[in-house]
């Protein structure tokens, strides 16, 4: 059967707590005793590697959700990456970090830090933050506005990007015979000052391996998709249908030429969560499981707080009631609201049937079914130009990426979806991304102007 798409998929591990099913931490073969030890994550990370995935990915979040039925709790992404690199060999390592709660020379130099410590392998998902929880934890009495929030990113990406810039590595002499450590005319101080940023100097770290680590950028908004289009080279995404996807990719990609880049130069991984059986009916037993462990009061308030309206006074097995548009209120994920109105209004869900929709996999694709069936939908997004990979979210963990790796990896290999072996030693090599030049995203602005 001939391919109707050249090239093959791109997978991320994205590992959230100890699985991205809302209760799944209660299922009793979840590790959750162990979401604090390195060796828990250390076993997850070399799964994913043995599965040949471009990148394990970790979430972040600035706040603890308290009270909650949930697991919660995060440690810091790059620090956990930079002890995860020392016991992988090829896997690129992704960590999400703030543009609204750090300032950029930090970040610059945990990621130039990653990047070096991992011999190229770093990624960094570049997202603004979501709640007023998140503000007050670092003095600020509310979250910045959606626009503004993304105003900061941009500038905050600038001085980032001109602070990696600044010591070369052609700058390095390390002439014992001369006392010449290194050349100090190649030297190019960043010089920034903006609205909400700015930095005067060199940073401490030479210039990252990759040039820049890979700036993946995770939102779907209009917004997002701007800001993803001007400086992105991934952009990971919830869709939950074809459709929908094709959309997206076609919006994408058309920002990306009023942007003056390449169509194709963003790739765009959607979020996959998969219960996988040996049969239909195995799957289906797993997914009941995993439902019968979600609270429906809790179901109920997580439609509630995404909607930002009390459901509780109406039926839980009623549909949603008339209320005010929750997309236009939301200062959090605008791009997530949206989809939630959207998966209620097409598949006709109750209150409590979309709260457990969303805490089965928080409002990403959802999957149930066997491992044939899961490469033939993966198959068939790719060759629709659906996306360009996926960024598969275990609903428990251990077992359900262990799962993916041993039953759909082999199917998409056979197939010729996916690599047989890591073909490169960095993440650019994993994604078919180029090294950026010094000044990168100043020439692609000057090119935008012209």
């Amino acid at each position: 059967m001939s391919r109707q798409r050249q090239g093959q998929l791109h997978l991320g591990a994205f590992i959230y707590f100890t699985g991205h099913h809302h209760a799944g931490w209660r299922h009793p073969e979840s590790g959750v005793e162990r979401m604090f030890d390195i060796e828990w994550y250390k076993r997850i990370a070399k799964s994913a590697e043995k599965g040949k995935f471009d990148m394990i990915f970790f979430a972040d979040l600035l706040h603890l959700i308290y009270p909650s039925r949930a697991a919660a709790g995060m440690l810091d992404p790059v620090a956990l990456l930079s002890a995860l690199s020392t016991v992988t060999e090829k896997i690129g390592l992704t960590a999400t970090l703030s543009t609204t709660y750090n300032e950029p020379y930090n970040a610059a130099r945990r990621f130039a830090t990653l990047d070096h410590l991992s011999g190229g392998r770093a990624g960094w998902n570049i997202v603004t933050s979501q709640v007023d929880t998140e503000a007050r934890n670092f003095g600020r009495e509310k979250h910045p506005e959606h626009a503004t929030r993304y105003e900061m990113a941009k500038e905050f990406v600038d001085v980032v990007t001109a602070l990696w810039d600044s010591w070369p590595q052609e700058s390095l002499v390390m002439d014992r015979a001369s006392g010449t450590f290194a050349d100090e005319s190649k030297f190019r101080a960043a010089d920034y000052g903006g609205q909400f940023y700015s930095a005067h100097g060199l940073l401490n770290v030479p210039r990252p391996p990759q040039g820049y680590p890979v700036l993946i950028q995770a939102g779907s908004s209009g917004p997002g998709q701007d800001f993803a289009a001007s400086i992105g080279e991934v952009i990971f995404t919830a869709q939950t249908s074809l459709a929908s996807a094709q959309g997206f990719y076609k919006s994408v990609n058309e920002k990306l030429i009023a942007a003056g880049r390449e169509r194709g130069s963003l790739l765009i991984m959607p979020g996959l969560s998969p219960i996988l059986g040996s049969t239909v009916e195995e799957a289906r037993r797993k997914e009941r499981e995993l439902l019968d462990l979600i609270d429906p009061q809790e179901a109920v308030m997580m439609v509630s707080g995404m909607l930002q309206t009390d459901l509780s006074k109406f039926p839980a097995d009623g549909p949603l009631p008339d209320i005010p548009d929750p997309v236009e209120a939301s200062n959090g994920m605008k791009s997530r609201v949206q989809l939630i109105m959207d998966l209620a209004r097409k598949d006709n869900l109750s209150i409590i049937e979309l709260g457990r929709r969303l805490l089965g996999a928080r409002g990403h694709m959802q999957f149930v079914g066997t491992p044939e069936q899961l490469a033939d939908l993966m198959e068939e997004w790719y060759d629709g130009y659906g996306c360009d990979g996926f960024n598969i979210m275990p609903p428990v963990l251990p077992g359900d990426l262990d799962d993916f790796v041993e039953q759909v990896v082999p199917v998409l290999q056979r197939r010729g979806l996916y690599r047989e072996e890591y073909e490169g030693s960095t993440l650019r090599e994993h994604l078919g991304l180029p090294v950026p030049s010094v000044d990168h995203f100043k020439r692609l602005a000057g090119l935008q102007q012209a």
